[in-house]
């Protein structure tokens, strides 16, 4: 979701995994996170784990001297037993940038993500780094796409991300640059470093010139291969909302009344696709709806998706976002869904 002054985005990740009970396996600071079927695994057994968003971390690191706010949330979620963190690994154009110009990064901004990973790894937290946006928060696909624009290229909207030629050289070179690069701290290629539990293809894609989904799934095959072709160690995922699309009309009926252009079920039966993902953002989608009928939907919502994970995409699947206004007074009890 883009960013909304008054939306919390809890701290608290809801990270559902389909068929999970609330049985947990410690984390164990060897083994890359797998999946079998609709479960995580961890060196041969189940997977269980909450975790968070601070999508911030980078950037906070980027200066030596704010960098104990970050050694600061990886104790205190370790402490709690919140053992994976989700994050950006990316920031292209604008202020405090990691990625300046196509393929020109700030090496101060790189070391920032260099000593988030090493604290995670301290602290025993696993990453689900994000590799860009969907918004022009943190650049995104605008700057993408404007990058492109001004060194010539055919492009006229923000959708263009998924089909120019260039567009997509850029974004391979980041997903390239990002995947190769050696921890400065820890002297370990993020390639082969099995504290980063998955990659990201995008934060909340959309493409609004084609809504049955078909685009992006194009675009999804393509980076989703070139993702593994350099990486094979770690899980893939593409950073999903939860839309449903053409492949199966009657599920349209579950989203919150639109769609993005994205579809849940084609999107994720990609192969090199490892796990689903789903975000809720209740008072936007469903603005002017009271909590009841909010809520109303939050259970179907996470019903359908997770369901259709474990039925028909056969993967597991994540609840990575969740956000509640802040001028919401009342706390409204919500009832647990049990497998």
């Amino acid at each position: 979701m883009a960013y909304f002054g008054r939306i919390i985005s809890f701290s608290v990740l809801f990270l559902l995994v389909a068929l999970a009970c609330e049985a947990r396996v410690l984390l164990q600071s060897s083994g890359f996170v797998q999946t079998r079927n609709t479960q995580f695994t961890l060196n041969g057994s189940p997977f269980f784990f909450n975790g968070f968003n601070s999508y911030w971390m980078m950037n906070v690191a980027a200066d030596p001297s704010q960098r104990s706010k970050v050694s600061d949330v990886f104790s205190q979620a370790a402490a709690v037993r919140l053992s994976v963190c989700r994050t950006w690994a990316f920031n292209d154009g604008g202020t405090q940038a990691l990625q300046i110009s196509p393929g020109v990064y700030d090496e101060r901004v790189f070391q920032g993500l260099d000593f988030v990973i090493s604290e995670a790894r301290k602290n025993g937290v696993r990453l689900i780094l994000s590799l860009s946006n969907n918004y022009k928060d943190f650049g995104g696909r605008p700057q993408y796409v404007s990058w492109a624009r001004n060194a010539g290229a055919p492009v006229n909207s923000d959708d263009d991300f998924y089909t120019n030629e260039v567009v997509k050289g850029y974004y391979k070179n980041h997903v390239k640059r990002v995947l190769t690069r050696i921890n400065t701290i820890t002297r370990v290629a993020y390639k082969d470093d099995p504290t980063i539990m998955a990659w990201e293809l995008i934060n909340e894609p959309r493409c609004q010139v084609d809504y049955s989904g078909k685009t992006l799934n194009g675009w999804i095959q393509e980076m989703a291969s070139f993702v593994k072709s350099i990486d094979s160690n770690h899980l893939l995922t593409v950073g999903m909302e939860g839309f449903y699309g053409d492949s199966m009309p009657e599920k349209k009926a579950i989203n919150p009344g639109y769609q993005v252009g994205t579809d849940f079920i084609s999107n994720h039966l990609i192969r090199e696709i490892d796990f689903s993902t789903i975000h809720a953002y209740p008072d936007i989608w469903l603005s002017g709806k009271d909590d009841s009928s909010q809520m109303a939907f939050m259970l179907r919502w996470t019903t359908s998706h997770l369901t259709d994970s474990e039925t028909i995409i056969k993967k597991p699947m994540v609840f990575s976002e969740f956000g509640k206004s802040s001028k919401t007074r009342d706390i409204v009890q919500v009832q647990g869904i049990h497998s």
